[in-house]
């Protein structure tokens, strides 16, 4: 056993996760002695993470291994601090306040523009941050931590946006930085809850975020979860063994910006000419519907004209995913993922019909033998799932959780 795995913050995780929920079966999976569980336990008991479950919650016993009295379970305690997360999107933003285990206590979605930059979107979210903890009735001491879901690359280590086609100003702004500056002129309280100095501010982008939430809500058990996010751009997001998979800096999943060999006249935001989501995304079809007479000025427009029926937007969100369905066959040969996932605003029938249309014709029988394309089951909430859910995994985390424990400890 290395030196982390008789930790408290071990014994967290596998509380968490449900590998160990009674003492005894945290004795058996780490090798530890009675009474060092029992100190670490303490640990964990005197911060507020953990508690015993409730009669009636589920199985608050087990059996004894000797048949003796049965053991009580243990189980982390969501509701000891709270997170708040938000979605951006390019004209709306979605915010919230969510205990830990991702119920939401209080939320809000408004207009935002992404294009406006990050001063402004950021001292807005700070100021909707302020109104749903008053909401909640949260004081800002139980607040652990921020979470957001942007619409472009993200550099995880530095937790910089890194040339986002459709975010101008934001490419390696201080985005944590300004957010905690936010945060403390609507709110007032600059440090997390227990979070041994600032608040946490992480990021990442809304494809990621999306499928980490959708694998853990409805695909646990797939090993290679695929999301393709169809919206105002195209992106894609990866969960390899419960993790997030973001490639070296961030760009893995940029699926919007691989070249079609027949359109070169289409220019993109990024500049390039010849880009899928210059053709097929949100505000590819918006275009072209303006163009062919019917007004259309967003994705969500081209959602509504969907949802109505209209028969060119039917038509060309078809056309749309075949064109995704050209390059999918392209990441599925290579991924062999066992779910594909296609969300967003344009993730409906028609779009769906033209992605599996092009990927079972094209793609080999065995890459899809045992492939599910699938729709979201979270909807417009899995942005905000993802960057809660994500924030809770950072901060409890083993090594995290031991350097707050030992901060608490002082």
């Amino acid at each position: 056993m290395n030196g982390t795995q008789g930790t408290a913050g071990h014994l967290l995780r596998l509380i968490r996760t449900g590998t160990a929920t009674t003492r005894g079966a945290l004795q058996r999976t780490t090798g530890l002695s009675r009474s060092t569980v029992g100190h670490r336990l303490d640990q964990l008991f005197a911060a507020g993470w953990i508690r015993e479950a409730a009669p009636g919650s589920g199985g608050a016993t087990a059996a004894h291994p000797t048949g003796g009295r049965p053991s009580t379970r243990l189980e982390f305690d969501g509701t000891h601090a709270v997170v708040l997360a938000a979605d951006l999107e390019t004209r709306n933003a979605r915010a919230a306040v969510l205990d830990l285990n991702g119920r939401t206590l209080a939320e809000h979605r408004g207009p935002l523009l992404i294009e406006d930059g990050p001063d402004g979107v950021l001292d807005t979210l700070g100021r909707w941050f302020g109104t749903l903890l008053g909401e909640a009735g949260v004081p800002s001491a139980r607040v652990c931590g921020v979470g957001l879901s942007v619409p472009g690359p993200v550099d995880h280590a530095s937790g910089l946006v890194v040339q986002p086609p459709i975010m101008p100003g934001w490419d390696g702004y201080p985005v944590a930085e300004r957010m905690r500056r936010a945060y403390a002129e609507h709110v007032g309280d600059p440090e997390g809850a227990d979070a041994g100095g600032p608040l946490p501010v992480l990021l990442d982008n809304d494809a990621n975020l999306m499928a980490y939430a959708e694998q853990r809500a409805g695909h646990a058990d797939c090993a290679a979860f695929l999301l393709v996010k169809v919206s105002t751009g195209i992106g894609a997001g990866l969960v390899v063994d419960g993790e997030m998979y973001r490639g070296i800096d961030g760009g893995a999943g940029d699926i919007g910006h691989i070249r079609l060999h027949d359109r070169t006249d289409a220019l993109c935001m990024c500049g390039s000419y010849g880009c899928l989501a210059a053709v097929a995304s949100g505000r590819a079809l918006a275009g072209r519907l303006t163009a062919a007479g019917v007004p259309t000025a967003s994705g969500s427009d081209v959602s509504a004209h969907l949802a109505a029926g209209q028969p060119d937007a039917v038509r060309l969100a078809r056309e749309a995913g075949r064109r995704v369905g050209e390059v999918l066959v392209t990441v599925v040969t290579v991924l062999n993922p066992g779910v594909l996932m296609i969300a967003g605003e344009l993730a409906g029938t028609p779009f769906l019909t033209g992605v599996r249309e092009l990927l079972y014709q094209r793609a080999m029988p065995r890459t899809t033998a045992h492939l599910e394309v699938v729709t979201s089951q979270l909807g417009d909430r899995a942005g905000l799932a993802g960057a809660a859910a994500m924030v809770v995994e950072q901060l409890y985390a083993p090594d995290r959780a031991d350097a707050r424990l030992a901060d608490l400890g002082r």
